[in-house]
């Protein structure tokens, strides 16, 4: 039988319990104690078959704590929604210029917000956005007219979420170095953005587990009432 790694070994805290949203953030960042600031993530599942159209839950939320992420950001628009993309900080701006730099494999960002109007020129790269959740929706506000606002938002705090085939919803709510209550605030808001996009198809209990952990460390277990879900 293998050896556990040492990291392994010093892990502490009781991963069977389901703890209060407090006590198990207190873990998971007493655990995280690798040599960069590890992501905080939190994994979410819900009582709904996606396989359905009206069990799909997707949305977006500003976590109020922020992400602690530097978000870089793509945008296509042009003329004066290109300048305004521009000065609200977005990385790379443009249209059929910035179609063919993606098309050729360019990659270089987190988040691709887009006018109406830019949409049939986006769609054709769905095949290359499309699997990695990057292609633009009106439904998580990353197709609008106020592109100044959506790199704002992208940037300030703003996750997507989307639930996978099987149940579940995972995001990041931040990194070890917030403190806990920033991280509490930010569960809190996601649980309640979730509720918030709960869909018409979904019967019985919504929210059934939810588990916290850190990029390199062990997840614990949330005692759900102990976030209002």
């Amino acid at each position: 039988m293998a050896k556990q790694p040492k990291r392994i070994k010093a892990w502490t805290g009781d991963r069977d319990a389901a703890h209060s949203v407090e006590a198990a953030i207190a873990l998971v960042k007493a655990n995280a104690k690798a040599k960069f600031d590890e992501s905080i993530e939190i994994s979410v599942n819900l009582g709904v078959d996606p396989r359905h159209a009206d069990q799909q839950v997707r949305g977006v939320v500003n976590l109020p704590s922020g992400t602690g992420r530097d978000v870089r950001v793509a945008v296509f628009a042009k003329d004066a929604k290109a300048a305004e993309a521009t000065a609200a900080g977005a990385e790379h701006v443009g249209a059929d210029d910035l179609y063919e730099k993606i098309a050729g494999g360019f990659m270089d960002f987190d988040r691709v917000i887009a006018t109406p109007d830019m949409m049939a020129l986006v769609g054709r790269l769905g095949k290359v956005l499309g699997p990695r959740g990057l292609m633009p929706n009106p439904k998580v506000g990353t197709v609008t007219p106020n592109v100044a606002q959506a790199v704002k938002d992208a940037k300030g705090g703003a996750v997507e979420f989307r639930v996978e085939k099987a149940g579940i919803v995972h995001a990041g709510i931040g990194k070890a170095s917030f403190t806990d209550e920033a991280l509490v605030i930010n569960v809190k808001a996601l649980i309640e953005a979730l509720n918030r996009s709960k869909p018409s198809g979904a019967k019985g209990v919504f929210i059934k587990r939810v588990g916290l952990s850190s990029t390199m460390g062990p997840g614990f277990k949330v005692d759900i009432a102990s976030i209002g879900a």
